[in-house]
């Protein structure tokens, strides 16, 4: 199985900012880690351009991709209507609770076209979409 995920703006800067919702420890080396620990083929993107994030999710050829859309998530009609129109199955997550936080993070374009949405569970959110994903599919 060959899975890709896919971060949105600024999850490039896991382990640098905001350490009380983030953490301390950076996505590379929790993908690293992941990556040591599954049998799982992982491919990775990460793009603060939304176009970028649109393209790469357009030209995948995964079996399921793991989205963490970050800001856009709350804003982009063109990334949720890409995750619509791909044939690839798309799990929604996110590093905190979107639902604790401020009230326009409510909200999601993405979750009502995504399999299925995995929030507030740290970087253990994306172990939990892979589970998903080898339980499943």
């Amino acid at each position: 199985m060959r899975l890709l995920i896919v971060n949105g703006p600024n999850l490039n800067l896991i382990g640098q900012r905001e350490e009380e919702i983030y953490g301390k420890e950076s996505f590379q080396a929790f993908y690293d880690e992941l990556n040591s620990k599954t049998e799982v083929d992982l491919d990775y993107y990460q793009s603060n351009i939304e176009g970028e994030l649109i393209n790469a999710l357009q030209a995948s050829n995964h079996d399921g991709i793991i989205i963490n859309a970050g800001g856009y998530t709350h804003t982009s009609v063109a990334i949720r209507d890409c995750v619509k129109a791909i044939k690839i199955p798309v799990v929604e997550v996110h590093i905190s609770n979107i639902m604790e936080r401020e009230t326009f993070r409510h909200v999601s374009l993405i979750s009502e076209v995504a399999e299925g949405c995995i929030f507030g569970f740290g970087l253990k959110s994306y172990d939990l979409a892979i589970d998903y994903f080898q339980k499943v599919k």
